[in-house]
């Protein structure tokens, strides 16, 4: 018999402890949360994406009630700038999410159908990895791994 073992490391910091252009970056992700229609869940998600050209490119998490006819932020930002920038690769990708009561206190993360999605980037870009950096009230959580680290069984054939 043989085992697998995988390992998702994240490495958390504050805010403060980012670069200028992560944090950029972050804040991209939070004002793209105030875009978002999600009079169902309450629940406001905001991403943006940085590509290897610099451009950032942001979405939002789309609600509908004929559920689940909504859409993530994380798929709205990706799938955004594969059309506006398709020779260009996805470097990073920040998230934030938000209540009534204001960003969340830990960091969002992405669903499963949103890590297939950025499993498929990562492959469609020739394998070369999406940064992510996850962010809470305080904290960020930054996975350098990409979706495999998030998504290590991930679909493929």
């Amino acid at each position: 018999m043989k085992q697998l073992r995988y390992v998702c490391e994240v490495k958390v910091c504050g805010l403060d402890e980012l670069s200028s252009s992560d944090r950029e970056l972050v804040e991209a992700a939070r004002m793209a949360s105030f875009s978002s229609y999600s009079p169902y869940s309450g629940f406001a998600v905001g991403a943006a994406v940085r590509l290897s050209g610099g451009a950032v490119v942001t979405g939002s998490n789309q609600e509908n009630v004929a559920y689940p006819s909504g859409l993530c932020a994380e798929r709205t930002a990706l799938f955004s700038a594969s059309v506006q920038y398709p020779d260009c690769a996805i470097e990073v990708l920040a998230l934030a999410g938000r209540t009534s009561e204001g960003f969340t206190e830990h960091p969002c993360t992405p669903c499963g159908a949103c890590r297939q999605v950025l499993a498929e980037c990562e492959r469609r870009q020739g394998g070369r990895t999406i940064r992510l950096l996850l962010c809470g009230g305080s904290e960020v959580y930054q996975v350098e791994e990409g979706a495999k680290a998030l998504l290590p069984l991930q679909f493929d054939f």
